[in-house]
């Protein structure tokens, strides 16, 4: 069976689907959603809920991560951000929030460019992992593949518990005739600590990144609120297809090498409570948020969002998004929720789901029956 389809007389491709294109079905059995377990855990570290937040200076700063370990996830700190290249960073968040209202601002895209060309400071990266740390939850921060072998000794030094390599696009080869590439395979192995590596979108380039010995593998390339990754390089893989070729990734790998579980975790274009949902359904063991977490009324960015490719010194492929707040972090994951569109109580809506489709933990759940329903907007 081939899932391509004639593009033309020359040209043949895969069709792939968004989460928007899917939908659970429920079954014959429901349950009580106080019964269902949202607990996740990765290496040697549990957690509450199956949430990463996303190591943005919008959504994540050294006490919204602590805020997140308090209430049950795992809050990353970009370690090339603001926090770490300025000793008070309020400022220059405040800056970036009166920047202009219009989308696609060339004049603030250039200030921006300008705060974030200031040098990152190692001494910062260890003030802010060890203020994390002193709260006594689970310390994550995050580093480019670019900057990795820079600030991996820093970070590791500074007593992290899990490293995350994040980047737009990551793959265990990269080759370069100008510089010495970064060997995922000999850099994670010679680590002691969990190492969570992406994206990845697709079957081949996961399965490789898997084999360097990552304990975790984001999903996700240019889907999220912030990119236009799309636009400007015409690259984009729908996340509901990602995700599910991901985990046939970690299934065939859990056959190669004898029973090691590769946890997958969906990253980006998860805005509402039902894209959670979905993902996991798909096959993740858990998300990385960003918007969902910005729109918090603690989140730095103070009701506006952005990514780190927003600010890339020659090719922004990002914008700086008015996306709102919601209420307090705990009723953004927690509730009680006084919307109806997902933006607040995650977890809740997560767990109902699970509830009436009748599985008790994320497990059973990755197998749940889906549908191909593609979502019409009526707005």
């Amino acid at each position: 069976m081939t899932y391509e389809i004639e593009i033309g007389r020359s040209k043949r491709g895969r069709r792939a689907y968004s989460l928007d294109d899917v939908a659970v079905v429920p079954s014959r059995r429901t349950r009580d959603p106080l019964d269902v377990s949202v607990g996740w855990q990765i290496d040697a570290y549990q957690f509450e809920m199956p949430v990463v937040a996303a190591p943005m200076d919008s959504a994540m700063s050294p006490a919204t991560a602590i805020a997140m370990g308090r209430l049950g996830g795992l809050g990353v700190l970009n370690l090339e951000g603001l926090w770490t290249r300025y000793e008070d960073p309020q400022p220059v968040l405040d800056e970036i929030a009166g920047l202009s209202t219009e989308n696609f601002s060339p004049a603030a895209t250039r200030r921006m460019q300008e705060l974030y060309d200031a040098p990152i400071q190692a001494d910062l990266i260890t003030s802010r992992l060890a203020e994390i740390r002193e709260a006594g939850v689970t310390v994550a921060g995050a580093l480019t593949p670019q900057r990795t072998q820079q600030f991996y000794k820093t970070v590791l030094a500074a007593g992290v518990d899990i490293f995350v390599i994040r980047g737009t696009t990551v793959s265990a080869e990269h080759v370069s005739k100008n510089e010495q590439p970064l060997d995922l395979k000999k850099f994670i192995y010679e680590l002691d600590v969990p190492v969570i590596v992406g994206g990845a979108a697709g079957y081949t380039p996961a399965l490789h990144l898997m084999r360097t010995g990552a304990a975790g593998v984001l999903v996700g390339f240019g889907g999220g609120a912030t990119t236009t990754t799309r636009r400007a390089l015409g690259i984009h893989s729908p996340l509901a297809s990602a995700i599910a070729d991901v985990a046939g990734a970690r299934r065939d790998y859990m056959d190669e090498s004898g029973g090691r579980y590769v946890h997958v975790i969906a990253d980006g274009g998860m805005g509402a409570s039902g894209d959670i949902v979905k993902a996991i359904a798909m096959g993740a063991d858990a998300v990385m948020l960003g918007s969902a977490l910005a729109r918090a009324e603690e989140a730095p960015g103070k009701g506006w969002h952005w990514g780190q490719e927003a600010h890339h010194h020659e090719l922004p492929r990002g914008d700086r998004v008015n996306i709102g707040t919601v209420g307090p972090l705990q009723e953004v994951l927690w509730g009680p929720s006084h919307h109806t569109d997902g933006t607040s109580n995650l977890i809740g809506a997560l767990r109902r789901a699970m509830a009436t489709t009748g599985y008790s933990d994320l497990k059973e759940f990755q197998r749940v029956e889906v549908v191909l329903s593609p979502y019409i907007s009526t707005d």
